[in-house]
């Protein structure tokens, strides 16, 4: 890799680094006319070809990770090194945007400079880079303006480069001892005009916050791992262990990371946490609709439910009224919405209903549009997968543990 670009959305570099040699910003002529022509680049191959380079792009939260690569590069490997950037910028700054990368572009050129190597990727994991490049606090940013010190780079060896463990430092010592567990799933579904299911599938993962003295060892098993199709593991995992176990075995990195991603793609039995009645008709003669919102979750509340319908060209305006929540259509853009919020199991269900007023002389009339809805179910997770038990070992201490679940929608249609 021989050099960065972070671009935002008007085509300005906010940064640069190169390491192999300087690469001139032309170079980025090619990623330009790519955008130029693709109004999202969400929908393209992140890769571009040029005469003597290759261009390998990620986008996150209005930015552009732009790699300059030689010709014979693996893509993975540079797009996964992309991602690997933008984790750590988020745990050194709590977010990453444009703001963070200009205000803190001495720090990142530092990070960047341990995480690479002569263009190869050297070290990439938090624990380390943050005793190599300390992270910033108001403390320290007012010592380096008293005495003029303006780098973050440690003059001491790391003690993790000094582990077994890479990913560890030796001397981790906290009062208190603790370790939560997220599971995170977001469900995708796609739900036809007759109330059956066409697709569905769950994407899950195992965001950690870790606080434990020593060096851990930790195992977690699941009640029904069968349900699982496909995963991603932390480097931390052993691997062999869960092949034949389906056990996380692991030394975990001390803070924030996530120890596992998977795929469940074969749930034939996996109840949707919410259902829908519509009946929307769209007639020049007349045009109406009604909307009931059904929660399926043993009693659990829905959060954050919003109902959203792109409505044709031909409608010049929607009036609504909700039981519950509020309503707001945007004449521009034809969006419908309804945020509704919070749905309480014991309370009655929410529902829309409206008129709607379309253009005259329609020579056909339009086709109902689609609801896109979004929801967040706290303590539950859709596919029915659980945490065992999660078991410490080699340190004497019992630590305090917690596990919680959490269901969003990724992508919910109900087609009408």
């Amino acid at each position: 890799m021989q050099s960065l670009f972070i671009i935002n959305q008007t085509n300005e570099i906010c940064l640069e680094k190169h390491w192999s040699k300087v690469t001139p910003k032309a170079v980025c002529e090619g990623f330009f006319e790519v955008r130029a022509k693709n109004n999202s680049c969400k929908d393209t191959i992140p890769v571009i070809e040029t005469p003597n380079e290759t261009l390998i792009y990620i986008s996150k939260n209005n930015l552009f990770f732009l790699a300059v690569c030689p010709a014979e590069i693996p893509p993975l490997l540079v797009i996964e090194f992309l991602n690997c950037v933008t984790d750590t910028i988020i745990d050194y700054f709590g977010a990453v945007n444009e703001s963070i990368i200009r205000d803190n572009s001495v720090s990142i050129y530092e990070i960047l400079d341990e995480m690479l190597d002569g263009g190869f990727p050297l070290t990439t994991e938090a624990n380390i880079l943050k005793e190599i490049v300390y992270p910033p606090n108001l403390l320290k940013m007012l010592t380096d303006a008293v005495t003029g010190k303006n780098s973050s780079v440690s003059t001491t060896l790391p003690t993790c480069q000094l582990s077994n463990v890479r990913w560890r430092r030796n001397d981790v010592k906290y009062t208190n001892n603790e370790a939560y567990f997220d599971v995170i799933e977001e469900i995708s579904a796609i739900i036809d005009r007759s109330g059956n299911i066409v697709s569905k599938d769950v994407n899950g993962s195992i965001e950690c916050f870790v606080k434990l003295s020593g060096m851990p060892d930790l195992s977690l098993s699941f009640t029904n791992h069968r349900l699982i199709d496909e995963a991603s593991l932390h480097p931390c995992v052993r691997f062999l262990r869960w092949k034949r176990e389906r056990i996380l075995s692991f030394v975990p990195p001390d803070g924030r990371f996530c120890l596992f991603t998977y795929h469940i793609g074969s749930l034939n039995t996996l109840s949707l946490p919410v259902s829908i009645r519509h009946n929307i008709s769209l007639r020049e003669q007349g045009s109406h609709f009604d909307i009931i919102l059904t929660p399926k979750t043993m009693g659990k509340p829905l959060d954050f439910v919003k109902l959203t319908a792109q409505m044709p060209p031909s409608v010049l305006n929607v009036n609504a009224t909700p039981s519950a929540g509020r309503v707001s259509f945007d004449i521009s853009s034809k969006l419908f919405e309804w945020d509704i919020g919070r749905i309480e199991a014991k309370h009655p269900n929410p529902s829309l209903k409206g008129t709607v007023t379309l253009a005259k002389d329609l020579t056909t009339p339009p086709e109902p549009p689609s609801l896109m809805i979004n929801f967040t179910v706290p303590q539950h997770a859709v596919s029915g997968l659980k945490i065992a038990r999660v078991d410490l070992f080699v340190e004497k201490y019992k630590p305090f543990k917690g596990v919680k679940y959490i269901t969003k929608t990724k992508q919910f249609e109900v087609r009408t």
